[in-house]
């Protein structure tokens, strides 16, 4: 009996040195940072606090204590290499950091190898794919949503092209790379990608040369990607240049707004640099916890820095490891690291390779930090398939006085812009149709309050080559000013009407096409443009179809087409004039209609109507009689006869139309001056064999030959509205064919032609551009 209870007693000890050997009592975590950074110095603060809270809580870790051993990579990959290889050397568990995507995609190799997660919330590098680096897990948002947002307040504001600043690392280039992609959804784009050197080697010089092209280009959208050092150093530069000045639109990620809220107050300079920028910052709801622990910040930090949104984050990601761990152990599972057989072989030297070791219950770990559901300071935590945080959100910031950031709105992929929190729109239907986009009004730079335009007229760029033709005749469309080459006239006004309108700039030169003698030929013009001397044409130019298969058509600004113009001759009024409404066959008509009718009606009557009879000669006065009088409705006869009575009626309102019809011309010839002219029409022309006018340079002369099969030797070219009056005049030809805007110009100066039947044609005048 003794030595049974010996034995259990014994077998007891080892179980406990086993299982205390298999969970141990301290529990190692590594983090990564440049604490020199704003980033880093929030960071190790809030890490510190997490440490601490989850220690002195006995329920978390059931007793153990959580160690986070802190390293400072210093803004360099090799020191950041080096911290996670001794990381991996003693048996570390996770790894919160690195603070830059550059190193998250070298050591995430690391992190699969071992097994080891790698938990980040500041290299949020969109292209850092779970599928690629399944033990890279981000615990905030990516950059992905914050482009979402970027390119959401561009079309917001109706922009349609930025210009993208970024360090010219992982991160800031794939951060664009994303941007880009999400203007493109939006029908928008990035102008011009102006890549700075890494954040540690920049130089103002540098900064300098970019901003000098940077304010010689189209677009006022300016987007600053990067780190606190080069995005303060792109506004200071900025400022000096005259480009924070009215006009141009500043848009900083969030390395601004985390700046400002841990560095405020800000110095004058800075203030005073970034006036008017907007900016933004992850937003993290109001809570207890998040009030309790900001008014903890002062004490935590000894004041040396202010709390900004990558605080929580890091407060809330090693909360994140300690509730994995808690749920890891409780799951039964131990803590154990074994050999990589793949280091074997790579001994000798002095690396201790063979101290990384694989953590047994990686695989297992990570899945239960991906299965977190809790809320932190930051929020709500909880991650997608996608490994992306439930409802990704930012406040929408505009940097006004003193550099205070003063809250215009908030974005988030639920709901877009609104100025509604969006953790209270998360309970409505998502509706992110345009009209429930809003935000408030913005101080943009230089004080204004008036949405900037967002782009000028570049300096660098080349300018379109617009022809204009330099016409002789009807200047009062397009001519050029003598001895220079400036153009005005109608055209050129509704042109730079039209431009005005634009929400994008068009840099463009006028050049004059033509001699100045003569009106340069236009299918001459247009065949200028298809060879690429001009790039465009702008004038009193038709829209016709042989020409819309060499070049495009802006929509017509002027309705135009072909008309006949010819000499007239007044008709003067006389005695006889009232004979004139109706022609002597209508007279002749109309007579024998009224003697037809009193025959009738007196067939009719005068068998049964005592008024109808009599001698012959009073029968004969009484149809005449009859007849007429009705034309005034003075009749007297009555008639008894249902047919007589139904001929009278028919009757009597034909006579009403007669009267009317006459009454109505014979007013207008008493009162509208009357002309006359053997001219009818442009039928009229192709059936006579008359000589044609047309106005040199014009498509009517290839239109009369090959539509209308005039011969040529019929057409005579005429190059001023004086030789178009002096050819009418002295019967040169008898009539000319031109566009109703120069006829109707023409006839306002000479009075004695006249447009001779309707429009023949149907176009208008348009706007020239190389086709496609």
């Amino acid at each position: 009996m003794n030595l049974w209870w010996l034995v259990s007693i014994f077998s007891f000890c080892i179980g406990t040195a086993i299982q205390g050997a298999l969970k141990p009592e301290v529990l190692n975590v590594g983090a990564i940072f440049s604490f020199g950074t704003v980033n880093g110095q929030v960071s190790r603060i809030a890490m510190k606090a997490a440490q601490d809270d989850i220690n002195s809580d006995p329920r978390v870790l059931g007793g153990r204590k959580l160690s986070i051993t802190m390293h400072d990579a210093k803004f360099n990959g090799f020191l950041s290499i080096m911290g996670a290889l001794q990381f991996m050397e003693t048996d570390t568990l996770a790894i919160v950091g690195p603070q830059s995507a550059v190193m998250a995609h070298v050591l995430s190799h690391l992190a699969n190898e071992l097994q080891v997660p790698l938990l980040s919330f500041t290299a949020l590098d969109p292209t850092l794919s779970p599928l690629q680096y399944p033990f890279f897990v981000q615990t905030a948002p990516n950059d992905l949503y914050l482009m979402s947002a970027i390119a959401e307040m561009v079309s917001y504001f109706g922009w349609g092209e930025v210009i993208a600043i970024f360090n010219d690392d992982d991160q800031g280039r794939n951060g664009v790379t994303a941007l880009g992609d999400k203007l493109a959804e939006i029908r928008c784009k990035i102008s011009y990608k102006s890549a700075l050197p890494p954040d540690q080697s920049v130089t103002e010089t540098d900064v300098r040369n970019e901003l000098v092209k940077v304010r010689m280009m189209e677009a006022r959208v300016i987007v600053v990607h990067g780190y606190s050092r080069t995005g303060l150093m792109v506004f200071d530069v900025a400022q000096r240049l005259g480009m924070m000045d009215s006009g141009y639109v500043w848009i900083a990620t969030t390395w601004l707004s985390t700046f400002i809220d841990s560095k405020s107050p800000l110095s004058l300079k800075t203030a005073k640099s970034i006036l008017g920028a907007l900016t933004l910052r992850q937003h993290t709801p109001d809570s207890k916890r998040r009030r309790d622990f900001v008014s903890r910040w002062n004490t935590l930090s000894n004041g040396s820095i202010g709390l900004n949104p990558y605080g929580l984050y890091a407060y809330d990601t090693v909360w994140m490891i300690a509730r994995a761990l808690k749920l890891f152990l409780d799951q039964g599972n131990t803590i154990s690291f074994s050999n990589d057989t793949k280091l074997n072989g790579l001994g000798g030297g002095t690396l201790n390779l063979g101290a990384l070791s694989i953590f047994d219950g990686g695989k297992k770990f990570l899945a239960n930090i991906l299965q977190t559901n809790m809320t932190g300071l930051s929020g709500p935590i909880h991650f997608n398939q996608d490994r992306s945080l439930l409802h990704p959100s930012y406040d929408i910031i505009n940097v006004i006085e003193h550099g205070y950031p003063h809250q215009i709105g908030y974005w988030s992929n639920y709901s877009g812009l609104s100025v509604v929190p969006p953790e209270k729109l998360y309970r409505k239907p998502a509706n992110r149709s345009s009209s429930n986009q809003h935000l408030y009004s913005v101080v943009w730079p230089g004080g204004v309050t008036s949405k900037p335009r967002g782009w000028v007229f570049p300096n660098n760029g080349r300018q379109l080559r617009i022809g204009v033709p330099n016409r002789v005749s009807y200047r009062d469309f397009v001519f050029k000013v003598n001895g220079t080459d400036i153009v005005h006239g109608y055209c050129i006004d509704v042109f730079l009407a039209a431009v005005r309108l634009l929400p994008y700039a068009v840099p463009y030169k006028f050049i004059p096409y033509g001699d100045g003698h003569k009106n340069p030929t236009y299918s001459e013009l247009i065949n200028q443009i298809t060879t690429g001397v001009f790039d465009a044409a702008v004038g009193d130019i038709a829209i016709v179809t042989n020409r819309t298969k060499a070049v495009d058509f802006t929509q017509p600004y002027i309705e135009s087409g072909l008309v006949v113009v010819a000499p007239v001759r007044k008709l003067n009024s006389s005695a006889w004039a009232f004979l004139r409404p109706f022609t002597p066959l209508m007279w002749a008509v109309t007579g024998v209609f009224f003697l037809v009718v009193g025959t009738v009606v007196w067939i009719l009557e005068h068998r049964l109507n005592d008024e109808f009879r009599g001698p012959p000669r009073k029968q004969i006065v009484t149809v005449l009689w009859f007849s007429f009088s009705t034309m005034f409705f003075a009749h007297r006869e009555n008639t008894v006869s249902t047919l007589g009575r139904v001929v009278l009626i028919i009757w009597l309102f034909v006579v009403l139309i007669i009267t009317s019809s006459y009454t109505a011309s014979l007013t207008s010839i008493l009162t509208v001056q009357q002309l006359s002219s053997p001219i009818k029409g442009i039928d009229t022309l192709m059936t006579s064999n008359d000589r044609v006018g047309y106005q040199v340079g014009s498509f009517a002369e290839n239109y009369l030959i090959e539509e209308l099969s005039i011969p040529k030797s019929r057409l005579v070219a005429l190059g001023s509205p004086e030789e178009y009056a002096i050819a009418l005049e002295n019967r040169t030809v008898a009539a000319v064919v031109d566009e109703r805007p120069y006829i109707d110009l023409f006839l306002s100066d000479h009075c004695q032609f006249s447009v001779r039947g309707q429009e023949f044609t149907k176009s208008g005048w348009g706007f020239v551009s190389i086709r496609g």
